[in-house]
């Protein structure tokens, strides 16, 4: 499957292919969740995202592409949490960090309301989810186990937020050595539009490649798709 995406066009080999959705829950995306409420994010650009990652996950799937769920998913007790991480969760004290109290419950506790999935995004019986308990998506292994047994090589990046937890995982994967692609139009973040400029600028620079759903979604459906 042949793509427009920068700094070159890719061809994509579908059976080694995944899209990944990244943090689309409540605490991030929500009125109620812990980034409205204790951070005062306007969260509503981020949970515009979500009929387009709909799109791209409905379009991944009747080409048979994995569609895996990368959420935020933190133990209650904190116990494999390092104090750095537990400091700047809580923006050094200044907000509620991981696991304390929130409105809808602890923030971003596996299990919980805010560690779920965001109730509009469309998640299917067959996708896969997993829990993360850091910035990038393939610390403990767990993802890079799925991805190594699926025979998955190349990563199709959608979610929040682009500066964190998307470039972490991003980066994080190809050191590791799978081929991430960022689909710019389909990732968004609070921090100021120049940070998003330097990440997209980055990837295409050092770590990988970006395109757009506009590319991705016809392609999927296309004859050529299925030759790959």
């Amino acid at each position: 499957m042949e793509i427009g995406a920068a700094p070159a066009p890719l061809r994509l080999d579908l059976a080694r292919t995944a899209v990944i959705v990244v943090d689309m829950q409540n605490d991030f995306l929500h009125p109620d969740g812990w980034f409205a409420a204790d951070r005062g994010a306007d969260v509503a650009p981020l949970a515009a995202l979500v009929p387009g990652i709909n799109a791209l996950c409905a379009a991944a799937r009747a080409a048979e592409v994995p569609v895996i769920h990368l959420n935020w998913g933190v133990r209650a007790d904190l116990a494999n949490l390092p104090a750095n991480v537990i400091d700047k969760g809580s923006n050094c004290g200044r907000t509620r960090g991981y696991g304390e109290a929130g409105a809808r419950g602890p923030v971003l506790v596996a299990g919980g309301w805010g560690a779920a999935s965001l109730e509009t995004i469309a998640a299917e019986p067959g996708d896969i989810h997993v829990s993360k308990h850091r910035l990038s998506g393939f610390r403990d292994y767990e993802l890079d186990q799925i991805l190594r047994r699926l025979g998955v090589t190349t990563l199709l990046f959608t979610g929040v937020n682009l500066d964190r937890c998307v470039f972490a995982t991003m980066t994080d994967g190809c050191f590791q050595g799978f081929d991430g692609v960022i689909v710019e139009d389909l990732c968004g973040t609070p921090s100021p539009a120049f940070v998003s400029d330097a990440i997209l600028y980055l990837t295409r620079l050092l770590y990988g490649f970006t395109t757009t759903s506009a590319e991705l979604i016809p392609a999927f459906s296309s004859p050529s798709s299925k030759e790959t």
